[in-house]
């Protein structure tokens, strides 16, 4: 059982975390758009700690569950707490892919595809700009103003 609230952004929450958004990360988090390959600024960030949902400050992947996959996005083999990632069948663009999206929020994150390395065999592909970081040791971000697991120091 995960430690943060997983309650959605109630109507006035979400219009003030999505006005702080630029055209790209609308584009994406909120239309299910998808960045260029190989120019994200997470795709070659080496930094030990975690990767939280853009919009709403969740918890999402540990930079200790990423991995190069060569695919042009960051790339993670397990989520920080299988709770804080949504699934979804995505039968968009002629293919039947599995969406991933904030479980707080439902911004769009990226997929997982069943060809990432063990434990998981899971890769999930990300977009740069879903995503913000927290190195290890900083406080989590709190954008809803919860205060409860996120005023703990990131791990």
């Amino acid at each position: 059982m995960t430690a943060f609230d997983l309650t959605p952004p109630d109507d006035a929450q979400r219009g003030a975390l999505v006005a702080g958004l630029d055209d790209a990360e609308r584009r994406v988090l909120l239309h299910h758009g998808t960045e260029a390959p190989f120019c994200g600024v997470f795709l070659d960030n080496k930094r030990e700690g975690t990767y939280c949902c853009r919009l709403c400050g969740l918890p999402l992947f540990r930079s200790s569950t990423k991995f190069d996959s060569g695919t042009g996005w960051p790339s993670f083999f397990a989520p920080f707490d299988p709770a804080h990632v949504g699934r979804i069948r995505d039968t968009s663009h002629g293919m039947v892919r599995t969406e991933i999206v904030c479980a707080r929020c439902g911004s769009h994150l990226g997929h997982v595809f069943p060809d990432g390395p063990p434990p998981t065999f899971e890769r999930h592909c990300l977009n740069s700009v879903s995503l913000s970081f927290v190195g290890r040791g900083e406080r989590w971000p709190d954008p809803l103003r919860r205060g409860v697991a996120e005023a703990t120091p990131a791990d």
